[in-house]
C-alpha cells in the first residue's frame, strides 16, 4: 500500500529514467549534412541548426561530441546552449531532443575559385560512432573600401570584389570591368560615375552587380529575392559614353539612375543585360540619351522604368513587373512630360519589338496623342488598339512567361503558347542584336519574336527553365 501511495502522490519517483547501454539504441539527426552556400573568406557564415533525437524510452548519454578539424578554417558549434568544439556526457531524456547550432569562419584559400571546406561532428554513444558532415565553399575576394578611380583603371575577373561604401569614378576617368567579373556591394554601398563606366561582359561570361549576401533567406529562396541590399549605379551629368553589356544587376535600392546635361550625346548603351529587382525603379533617366537592345527590365516596387525628358530607344526589350513584396504603384514605363519644377518637357521614346506585360499597367498615361512616343510591333496586356503612337501592336495578349511567384521563379522567357512568337518586325532589329542573351538567333524563318528572349521550343514547358 505504501508503494502505491508513493506512486500516486510522488509520481516522479516512479518514472523510468535509467540510461540505455545498448549499442543498438542510436541517435537520430534531422539531417546528415549541414551545407553552407559560398561564403567570403574571413567573414563568418550565418548560423544553421540541426536536431539530435533520442527516439528511445530511456535516456541516452552521449559520451563524446567533437569537431574533427580541417585545414582552411573553423566550424563552430553550440550544443544545447553550450559553445565549444568538444563536449562530454551530454544527456538526452527519453523521447526528447536537443539542438546543435553551427557556423563557420573560413581562412583565405589563396586561389581565385571557390574551395570546398569540410569537417564533421562525431558523436560517440555506447561505443558507437555517428557523424554529421559539415561543408562550406570559401571564396577569396578583393575588398575595396570607398575606392576612388581618378585615372583609367580595370577591375579583373580573377576573383570577386566586395565594395564597401561608394565606388567613385572621377570625371575624365574610365573604369573598365572585365567580362566575367562579379561586384558584390555591402549594405548601402553604391557606384557613382562622373567619368565613364565600361562593363563589357559576354554571353558566356556576364558581369554581375549584386549584394554581398549569398546565403538563403529560407529553403528555396536566396537573397537574390531581396531588394535594397545595396544602393545602385548613379551616372551624373558629366558622365557620357557608358556601356553595360551582358550585365546582370539585381537587389538594389535605386537601380540605375542617369542624370544628363543634354540628350545630344549618348549617356548610356545597355545591351543584352538584366536590370532586376529594385525597391524603387530599375532604371530612372533625366534628360539622357539611352539606347537599349535585348534587355530585361523587371520587378520593382514603383515604376519599372521612369523617363523624364531625353531621348530613348528600346529594341527587343522586356518590361515586366511581378515584384514579390507588393507593388506600391507606378507603371512598367513612366514617361513624364513635366520636370520636377513643373516645366513642360518633351521626351522622345521609341519601343520596338518589345513586351510590356506584368501586374501593373504598361504606361502612366492612357494615350500619347501629340507626343513623341512610338511603340511598334510590341505586345501589351491591355485591350487597346493601334493609332499614330502604337503601330502593329499585339493587344490583350499573353507572352506566357515562366513565372511562378509562389515558387520564386522569375524567368521571362517564352513558353510554347506565347503570343509574342514571330510577331516582331525583323527590319526593326539592328544587326548587333541578332542574338539574345542566351545566344539564340532572333531571325527564324523570316520571323522574329517580341521581347528580350527568343522562344525555344520545349517538349516539356520545364525544359527552358
Amino acid at each position: 500500500m505504501a508503494l502505491v501511495l508513493a506512486c500516486m502522490f510522488g509520481t516522479t519517483a516512479c518514472i523510468e529514467d535509467g540510461f540505455t547501454s545498448s549499442s543498438a539504441d542510436l541517435l537520430e539527426f534531422s539531417c546528415d549534412t549541414v551545407a553552407f552556400d559560398t561564403v567570403f573568406t574571413e567573414l563568418g557564415t550565418p548560423t544553421k541548426q540541426f536536431v539530435i533525437y533520442n527516439r528511445h524510452k530511456k535516456m541516452i548519454n552521449i559520451s563524446s561530441i567533437s569537431l574533427q578539424g580541417n585545414e582552411y578554417g573553423k566550424f563552430y558549434i553550440n550544443v544545447d546552449g553550450m559553445k565549444g568544439s568538444e563536449f562530454h556526457d551530454v544527456e538526452i531524456r527519453g523521447e526528447d531532443s536537443i539542438y546543435v547550432f553551427v557556423e563557420s569562419l573560413i581562412d583565405p584559400t589563396n586561389q581565385n575559385t571557390p574551395l570546398e571546406v569540410k569537417d564533421c561532428i562525431e558523436f560517440v554513444t555506447n561505443g558507437v560512432t555517428q557523424k554529421v558532415v559539415l561543408t562550406a565553399w570559401g571564396q577569396d575576394v578583393t575588398r575595396l573600401t570607398r575606392p576612388v578611380f581618378s585615372a583609367d583603371a580595370t577591375l579583373s575577373a580573377d576573383k570577386p570584389y566586395v565594395i564597401f561604401d561608394t565606388l567613385f569614378v572621377a570625371p575624365g576617368a574610365t573604369l573598365t570591368i572585365e567580362k566575367g567579373a562579379t561586384l558584390h556591394f555591402h549594405d548601402k554601398a553604391a557606384m557613382k560615375i562622373e567619368g565613364t563606366l565600361v562593363a563589357a561582359g559576354s554571353q558566356d561570361k556576364p558581369i554581375h552587380f549584386r549584394g554581398d549576401r549569398t546565403d538563403y533567406l529560407f529553403d528555396g529562396a536566396n537573397y537574390d529575392l531581396m531588394t535594397a541590399q545595396w544602393g545602385g549605379i548613379d551616372f551624373t551629368p558629366s558622365s557620357t559614353g557608358n556601356e553595360l553589356q551582358y550585365v546582370l544587376m539585381r537587389g538594389s535600392t535605386t537601380g540605375v539612375t542617369v542624370e544628363a546635361e543634354s540628350p545630344d550625346t549618348r549617356t548610356l548603351h545597355i545591351f543584352n543585360s538584366v536590370l532586376h529587382n529594385a525597391s524603387t525603379s530599375v532604371l530612372t533617366a533625366h534628360n539622357a540619351w539611352i539606347d537599349a537592345e535585348g534587355c530585361e527590365f523587371s520587378n520593382s516596387a514603383y515604376d519599372v522604368v521612369a523617363l523624364v525628358g531625353g531621348k530613348y530607344h528600346f529594341t527587343q526589350c522586356t518590361f515586366t513587373n511581378y515584384f514579390l513584396f507588393g507593388i506600391k504603384g507606378g507603371a512598367l514605363v513612366n514617361v513624364a512630360f513635366e520636370n520636377a519644377d513643373g516645366e513642360s518637357i518633351e521626351p522622345s521614346v521609341i519601343i520596338d519589338n518589345s513586351i510590356l506585360y506584368g501586374l501593373t499597367k504598361e504606361f502612366n498615361v492612357n494615350d500619347f496623342v501629340g507626343h513623341n512616343v512610338l511603340v511598334r510591333y510590341s505586345l501589351l496586356r491591355s485591350a487597346g488598339s493601334d493609332d499614330d503612337n502604337f503601330i502593329q501592336c499585339r493587344w490583350d495578349a499573353d507572352p506566357k512567361f515562366y513565372v511562378d511567384r509562389d515558387a520564386y521563379i522569375f524567368d521571362f522567357r517564352l513558353q510554347n503558347e506565347s503570343d509574342a512568337i514571330a510577331l516582331g518586325n525583323p527590319d526593326l532589329c539592328p544587326e548587333n542584336a541578332a542574338l539574345d542573351r542566351y545566344g539564340n538567333k532572333r531571325l527564324n524563318n523570316g520571323g522574329i519574336d517580341m521581347g528580350a528572349y527568343v522562344w525555344v521550343f520545349a517538349d516539356d514547358d520545364n525544359d527552358n527553365k
